[in-house]
């Protein structure tokens, strides 16, 4: 019996030794954290933020090239701090949703086309004035110019901050009823517009029956005939095949179209000052490559339209006139809308760049 109590007393001094080992190993081998004298959460890396993209047209169309090196350049200069997300074929709503998303702050940047835009900034209105802008490179002087400039300012008193401006292009007719070779053939067709007053002053002025819409209604009311016919670049016809709803193709180029780049104020407010200038610069080098690539790519636009079987009318200079006389009623109609100076800034770097 007291050889047994003997050796119990034994493993209990042994136990608590070795428990005095292990009690003294912890409290003299500090963590890593410990080591550092800060907590180990520090060392997490931080997510990254996100910036999604909104746009209406589809993943063929140069706009989404555009945000795709929008989203290069800014992934790789950010080192991932800042994710880009994009979302095309209007899966995130129509353009005036998504403008106001940005308004909100449920959505961090969209493409849209200056048009809708000038229901948030007056002087953009001006570039939709039909037969405004002689070609592409005036275009290009003015947007990115002293006119261009301003009239993306007063986006930023609607919470809208414009990084760039890229493009559609050169707006022309098609409808499915006749082919139109004089304003007398635009009599009565029933052409969807976008949901503007200035491009339904237009169509009226001309003697269309035009109808607002939005651009993701289009196709399906084309293909059931609630409208006749509507007016896009030739990127939009080829990418969304309206040729399969639309016979005639006028090449009228009414209307110069400029797409901003708009990124939602509340979002810019979250960034740090060398984020904001880099998401800037990544805009601006974004549409002009965007730019280019458009212009390269609408002999192919038309090609495709033609090849489809889309019959082409060209305009001559008699007719073309003719058009553009019968529009000037829609400066007039427009100026106070616009604004009297606005207008007159407008149409001076228009000459002065021509």
């Amino acid at each position: 019996m007291k050889k047994f109590v003997s050796f119990l007393l034994s493993g209990i001094l042994m136990a608590g030794t070795l428990a005095a080992c292990s009690s003294s190993n912890q409290t003299t081998t500090p963590s890593a954290s410990e080591q550092k004298n800060e907590p180990a959460a520090t060392d997490a890396k931080q997510p990254a933020k996100v910036l999604k993209i909104g746009s209406v047209n589809n993943d063929k169309h140069t706009l989404f090239q555009g945000y795709s090196k929008f989203k290069e350049i800014v992934e790789a200069k950010s080192n991932g701090s800042i994710k880009v997300e994009i979302y095309h074929s209007g899966v995130l709503g129509d353009d005036r949703s998504m403008i106001e998303g940005l308004q909100l702050g449920t959505l961090e940047a969209v493409g849209v086309s200056t048009s809708m835009l000038g229901n948030w900034s007056k002087p953009m209105l001006a570039y939709d004035l039909p037969f405004a802008f002689p070609s592409e490179e005036v275009a290009d002087k003015v947007l990115d110019g002293p006119y261009g400039q301003k009239a993306g300012q007063e986006l930023e008193k609607q919470g809208l901050i414009l990084v760039s401006y890229m493009e559609n292009g050169f707006r022309h007719l098609t409808n499915n009823k006749r082919e139109v070779k004089s304003v007398a053939d635009v009599a009565g067709l029933k052409i969807r517009t976008m949901q503007t007053p200035l491009h339904l002053s237009t169509w009226k002025a001309l003697g269309a029956n035009p109808t607002p819409m939005a651009y993701t209604e289009l196709f399906t009311a084309m293909q059931q005939g609630v409208v006749d016919g509507q007016e896009n670049p030739y990127g939009n016809m080829a990418l969304d095949k309206f040729y399969e709803v639309q016979k005639y193709l006028t090449k009228t180029g009414h209307v110069y179209n400029p797409m901003g780049f708009v990124l939602s104020k509340k979002f810019m407010d979250q960034l740090s000052e060398e984020e904001r200038n880099m998401i800037k610069e990544a805009g601006i080098e974004a549409s002009k490559h965007q730019r280019q690539l458009n212009r390269d790519r609408n002999q192919e636009y038309l090609k495709t339209l033609t090849d489809s079987g889309m019959a082409i009318t060209e305009l001559t200079p008699e007719s073309y006139q003719e058009f553009l006389d019968k529009v000037q009623v829609v400066y007039q109609e427009n100026v106070k809308e616009i604004g009297q100076e606005s207008v007159d800034e407008f149409i001076a770097e228009v000459n002065k760049n021509k």
